[in-house]
């Protein structure tokens, strides 16, 4: 559960000329991380269902069909009172930026929960967008309570400036028991509120969580657990980095889609690294459409 925006992404072509103008190649396209997670997840073969809120217009519209498209099946709200969210990427080769307006997805409520979670459901993925603002953070933290037992759960740490700005103890707090945190390496620092190596951040996380996940970029990523587990992969050689946009949602696709299928933390962590080197080849925070037949 968590976002569902609009994604107007320049893949700048050079250094950000600040007080000047820049050449990039700008498209609008899917994005928000909770939205992105479920469609590369689809787009392995797991059966996924999204819960979040668009606006009762037409980029919800637009936003609801492309998730229908990438196999994934909708518990999406629309919201006549809020316009869909909508996020400007500033990408670079190595880096993005991101200025947002999460509009409709404020509006996310623990009722949107409990119509998405379907008997069938085994795990649960909440989004930390979700967490950090007092208006959503309620359902954020149902859904994680109301998972219950016979259903894992996870939660993706989302971004460094808004851990910072709800304090990593309250953050903690909110994620306690979850079984999979994942974070990457500016987030677990903020959570842990020291420069520690990665697999020591990892490992101080499962203070509060069953199992941490550090993610490194082009380091690879680390796992840590409760029971002294820590593993440390290599990151997957891309083809070719276009745009790191959504590379972090589609790594948690890959490591969630590998271990709830039964892998051990090795190979989750080698499922996450391919899915994420995929993900920075091509141009946006989706898959790409698979090739019809």
């Amino acid at each position: 559960m968590g976002d569902v925006v609009t994604d107007v992404l320049a893949v700048v072509a050079g250094p950000l000329a600040v007080g000047s103008d820049t050449a990039a190649d700008i498209s609008f396209t899917g994005g928000g991380s909770a939205a992105n997670t479920a469609a590369w997840l689809a787009h392995t073969g797991v059966p996924v269902t999204l819960v979040a809120c668009v606006g009762a217009d037409a980029a919800g519209d637009a936003r609801l069909a492309e998730l229908a498209t990438a196999g994934v099946r909708s518990a999406v709200r629309r919201c006549p009172e809020a316009p869909t969210g909508i996020v400007v990427v500033l990408a670079e080769r190595h880096e993005r930026t991101m200025v947002y307006d999460r509009g409709a997805n404020l509006h996310i409520a623990p009722s949107d929960v409990d119509a998405g979670l379907t008997p069938e459901a085994t795990h649960v993925h909440v989004s930390g967008y979700t967490l950090f603002d007092p208006r959503s953070r309620p359902a954020g933290r149902h859904a994680l309570a109301a998972a219950g037992p016979g259903r894992t759960t996870s939660v993706d740490a989302a971004s460094a400036d808004p851990l910072r700005r709800v304090g990593a103890r309250a953050f903690l707090d909110w994620v306690r028991g979850t079984d999979v945190l994942l974070a990457n390496l500016a987030e677990a620092r903020v959570l842990v509120d020291r420069e520690l190596p990665p697999p020591e951040l990892a490992q101080a996380l499962t203070t509060w969580v069953e199992r941490a996940v550090v993610k490194l970029g082009d380091g690879g990523a680390v796992w840590a657990d409760r029971a002294g587990t820590v593993v440390t992969v290599p990151a997957e050689p891309a083809d070719r980095v276009v745009d790191p946009t959504g590379a972090g949602d589609a790594f948690a696709a890959g490591l969630l889609g590998a271990w709830l299928g039964g892998a051990q933390a090795y190979e989750a962590l080698r499922a996450g690294t391919r899915l994420g080197a995929r993900a920075v080849a091509v141009p946006g925070a989706r898959p790409p459409p698979l090739p019809s037949i």
